[in-house]
């Protein structure tokens, strides 16, 4: 098992090496595409963005992406910089502490479309991606136990008989290729064989071949048995959006986000029905914008919060546009709170305390555009932070009468340091696991919406 930081660290990799970097190269040209994989990327490079490959030394190094990569008998841990202390050692505990943060983060996305079946984590002795796979299979296989979905689906088939409506311009062909014995008909039928058990026989099948804990495998394997006289197709996560439920099968809804999250953000190879690459990525830069505004819409019911707001534009032309990443009602008074995943210092000694310039360029755009008097700019606490920076500027804007736009800079804290200690009980859900980090979220955002307004 190698573990990668962001940006961060280094591993060496030298057999697999080449055959790793080919592999990554073909799955990068023929991925899904998603908006979690940046269009820029996509506009500037046709080179794969997972992992740097330094040829001189032949190491590997972490991208921007979190999650994990299998390939053939080495798993790789792709882990948020906010966790990384240079020169530390890290223990199979302090994975599996950095694990639960993610999980606690997921539970708050919207886009990432995680589900909120979380109980029972703390029992599972897995890394992140299998405690993800155990929660979709417990699941899904407890709901198979009762129902199976199924549902009317229109069906176009050739008969020599009426069923349903024929389809006169498919018959007409038929006659004139003397065919008028085959009747081409449409009709409707109850059937298990449909859309969204296929899709979850695809998700189902991908897992069990990525999975190497036998209770998911037993899991998945009998979801698979259940499913048998469905056919294989391969999914896309655009499918899922598509897939209805009506109110006797609501209970399916968390399955079909379980499916689209691993088809999203899922890439897998196989050459010869031989199982050879597996990654579930996640862009951590989105994860954290999502959880604070997820965080701050179920946790602060006195904050009105609405995500990535459009409409404004930096031109008179329309044609850049600003959409900063949330915008907030708080007392009637609004404001903005943009989030920015980048790693700053406690350096008493610069006075930029690591704000880049064009962030602040960005804020005060919006300032104008949205004409708002108040900023916040968001950034995630990190392992080595001995504290939580905050400070202010004001900025005069001379082409309105010196009206002052105030912008707030902050860390949110992002860490619960009790779960790195050696004997921790992991035995709990992660709401308990979480609650004190809950708690001082919650603090620290009440003193920047309510006290800086007074």
């Amino acid at each position: 098992m190698l573990n990668l930081f962001e940006y961060q660290n280094k591993a060496q990799l030298n057999e697999k090496f080449d055959k790793l970097e080919e592999f990554l190269d073909d799955i990068w040209q023929r991925r899904d595409k998603s908006p979690y994989f940046y269009a820029e990327d996509e506009n500037r490079s046709e080179q794969q963005q997972f992992l740097q490959f330094l040829h001189k030394t032949r190491e590997i190094k972490s991208n921007k992406y979190v999650g994990l990569i299998i390939f053939e008998d080495k798993r790789i841990n792709l882990l948020p910089k906010i966790f990384y202390a240079s020169g530390r050692e890290y223990s199979p505990n302090d994975i599996k502490a950095i694990h639960s943060h993610i999980l606690w983060y997921l539970s708050y996305c919207r886009k990432i479309k995680f589900p909120s079946y979380l109980t029972g984590l703390g029992t599972a002795k897995a890394d992140f991606f299998e405690i993800l796979i155990y929660l979709f299979a417990r699941y899904t296989h407890n709901l198979l136990q009762n129902s199976i979905f199924q549902h009317y689906q229109q069906v176009h088939s050739q008969l020599s008989y009426i069923k349903g409506r024929l389809d006169i311009q498919k018959y007409s062909q038929n006659i004139a290729y003397g065919q008028w014995h085959k009747l081409p008909v449409i009709y409707v039928n109850f059937v298990m064989d449909n859309d969204f058990n296929r899709i979850l026989k695809y998700v189902t099948k991908l897992l069990y071949n990525a999975s190497q804990n036998a209770q998911n495998k037993r899991l998945l394997s009998e979801i698979l048995f259940v499913l048998d006289e469905v056919d294989e197709t391969r999914a896309r996560p655009h499918k899922c959006k598509d897939i209805r439920f009506n109110p006797m099968f609501a209970d399916f809804e968390t399955v079909k986000a379980y499916c689209r999250l691993f088809l999203e953000h899922s890439i897998s190879f196989n050459y010869k029905d031989k199982f050879r690459l597996f990654a579930f990525l996640l862009p951590m830069e989105y994860v954290f914008e999502d959880f604070v505004f997820g965080f701050i819409d179920r946790e602060m019911p006195q904050v009105r919060a609405r995500a990535q707001v459009k409409g404004k534009t930096l031109d008179e032309q329309g044609i850049f546009s600003l959409r900063p990443d949330i915008l907030l009602s708080v007392y009637g008074q609004k404001i903005i709170a943009d989030t920015k995943y980048k790693v700053i210092y406690n350096d008493s000694s610069d006075p930029t305390a690591g704000i880049s310039q064009s962030d602040l360029y960005q804020m005060v755009s919006y300032a104008i555009r949205y004409n708002v008097d108040k900023i916040f700019l968001l950034y995630p606490e990190t392992f080595t932070s001995s504290k939580l920076n905050e400070s202010s500027l004001t900025i005069a804007d001379e082409f309105a009468s010196g009206r002052k736009i105030q912008i707030h800079i902050a860390q949110i804290p992002m860490i619960n340091r009790r779960l790195f200690k050696q004997h921790f009980n992991f035995n709990q859900n992660l709401n308990q696991i979480f609650e004190p980090l809950k708690q001082k979220i919650l603090q620290q955002l009440n003193h920047l919406f309510f006290e800086t307004l007074n």
